[in-house]
């Protein structure tokens, strides 16, 4: 068992201790506005309802050899129907102690196929009608390899593990030198989620994203709706459809169509 993925995942478990994020999304405390990334893109599977805490951090290597990290903490839920929660906070400096920021929250419904943004600094919500997208599968490509890690367990759940490197030769960087990216993943068939992601690339530096916390229980209600008092927008392009009277088939993991 690689003993990388082992080390990550009590560093994860660490931090969870060092940063207290209030269960209640809707309870921080809007400040300022930043660019993030939630870090796991969560599909509408009905019949697995989860909660889970995913740490993001980011190491960026500047070009005179030093280093800057940013972390943040987010709360990911899906319940019995398949809507999902999916939490987006600031960024913040590795000696930050307490709650990140809280920028926005996306919801999905994929019985109605509506995505639902809300942003608590503005208290406005965007609703949007999100079609049905056609499964699609990406050619094979010669510059990438692809190396089968096994099978590990994490957070009491079996991961199956894949490395995805590719190497950019100097005569097709855009700089002229070359550069390698390398992308590990550790992906619960079970709970159709990935666990562990690492994203290295050798010019700007390492992305690691860890779910930890995880609870396979249903979660509140209250996760998967809008605050009271926030003004409600759709935008949408065209009219939103009635709502089906049965569910729609869910896509897997591998398919464009899940917009949470």
């Amino acid at each position: 068992m690689p003993r990388r993925i082992f080390r990550l995942a009590a560093f994860f478990a660490v931090i969870l201790l060092a940063i207290p994020v209030s269960q209640a999304a809707q309870d921080a405390a809007p400040a300022g506005r930043a660019n993030n990334d939630s870090g796991i893109s969560l599909t509408d599977v009905p019949g697995k309802p989860f909660s889970a805490t995913v740490v993001l951090e980011f190491e960026r290597i500047w070009p005179d050899g030093s280093s800057e990290i940013r972390r943040t903490i987010n709360l990911i839920a899906r319940d019995t129907q398949g809507r999902t929660h999916n939490e987006v906070r600031r960024l913040m400096p590795e000696y930050f102690h307490g709650s990140p920021e809280l920028m926005s929250v996306r919801l999905f419904d994929p019985l109605t196929r509506i995505r639902t943004v809300y942003d608590p600094a503005l208290h406005i919500a965007r609703r949007q009608f999100v079609p049905k997208k056609p499964a699609t599968t990406a050619p094979p490509n010669s510059s990438v390899h692809i190396e089968d890690l096994g099978t590990i367990t994490l957070d009491g759940l079996q991961a199956k593990g894949t490395r995805r490197t590719s190497t950019v030769p100097s005569d097709e960087s855009e700089t002229g030198e070359p550069f390698t990216i390398e992308d590990e993943t550790w992906y619960s068939e079970d709970l159709h989620l990935y666990l562990l992601i690492r994203h290295s690339d050798s010019r700007v530096g390492v992305q690691t994203v860890g779910v930890s916390n995880l609870k396979r229980e249903e979660p509140p209600d209250f996760m998967f709706q809008v605050p009271k008092g926030y003004k409600i927008l759709d935008v949408t392009s065209s009219p939103v459809p009635a709502v089906p009277s049965a569910p729609k088939p869910c896509g897997d993991e591998s398919s464009p169509e899940s917009p949470s």
